[in-house]
């Protein structure tokens, strides 16, 4: 019986993570509801969800009415939601307009803990989006046949700094560079487009760092990577994918592993800037 179930809420963004999130939160032997945002959310995932209720970017009252319908007590954020949709499509209800208006900046962080702030107050939990699916976390070391050389550790060295300090900041979390010389940040434009713009300029063996923001919330915006960031690397020839170990999501880590090793990227996870020196 679905109702003897446990529930779980799942606020979802774009791209396979509320879809791998709600596969593993099923399988774990939860009731699965799942908001999804349209024009970001995956139609997949209604298949791998038991209920799903859709709905227009800023809509938060809907949000909260519909897990409160629902029996929801914890809920998890999970995929992506295309910044220039923020800006473009944003159709909020009368709660999400109150919200949006006691915003005095409109960063990322900010955001996410106001947005989570609101549900707390409601009687919903929001946990962190790793919980249930531990298997995707970034482990330590080069998971490729190809290690990252001297000179791409010095590159990542380099990079891994600048990327905090752009997470401090909150503007973005991916740093491209080659010879010691930063060739794109990540901003709106997103990590596969930084990714283009930096490998446009470098030629070919720029070195991508993606990394957690300092003091990361693990509930909201954990950096992750797959198939497709190796796809878009490989289409401007470059040479090193560097994550933050235990801090990071890897989509598809076998298939990342298989296609890194047929292109010649190298991917490597380290745990903090401390560990790079060690390759």
């Amino acid at each position: 019986m679905t109702g003897d179930k446990e529930r779980i809420g799942i606020i979802a963004g774009g791209g396979q993570f509320p879809i791998l999130a709600a596969d593993s939160a099923r399988r774990q032997g939860f009731y699965v509801v799942a908001v999804a945002h349209q024009g970001d959310t995956d139609e997949g995932l209604a298949d791998a969800t038991d209920k799903i209720i859709w709905i227009k970017l800023g809509q938060l009252g809907k949000i909260i009415r519909a897990f409160k319908k629902e029996g929801v007590k914890k809920a998890l954020m999970a995929g992506s939601i295309s910044k220039k949709n923020m800006f473009g499509k944003m159709m909020p209800d009368l709660k999400g307009i109150a919200f949006i208006s006691r915003m005095a900046i409109l960063h990322d962080d900010g955001i996410l803990k106001a947005v989570a702030s609101e549900f707390e107050k409601e009687g919903i939990e929001i946990v962190s989006s790793t919980h249930y699916l531990p298997e995707l976390i970034a482990p330590e070391g080069c998971l490729t046949k190809k290690m990252p050389d001297k000179a791409q550790r010095e590159d990542i060295r380099i990079g891994w700094k600048a990327a905090k300090e752009l997470g401090r900041l909150d503007v973005g979390q991916c740093v491209v560079i080659r010879n010691r010389t930063i060739l794109a940040l990540e901003a709106i434009d997103g990590t596969n487009e930084t990714i283009k713009r930096g490998g446009r300029i470098a030629g070919k063996d720029a070195v991508v760092i993606k990394v957690s923001k300092p003091d990361q919330d693990l509930r909201f915006d954990v950096p992750s990577v797959g198939l497709e960031t190796l796809e878009v690397m490989a289409g401007v020839k470059a040479s090193v994918l560097a994550v933050e170990a235990g801090k990071s999501l890897l989509f598809d880590r076998q298939k990342m592993i298989e296609y890194a090793d047929m292109a010649g990227i190298s991917i490597v996870c380290y745990r903090g800037e401390e560990t790079i020196e060690r390759g």
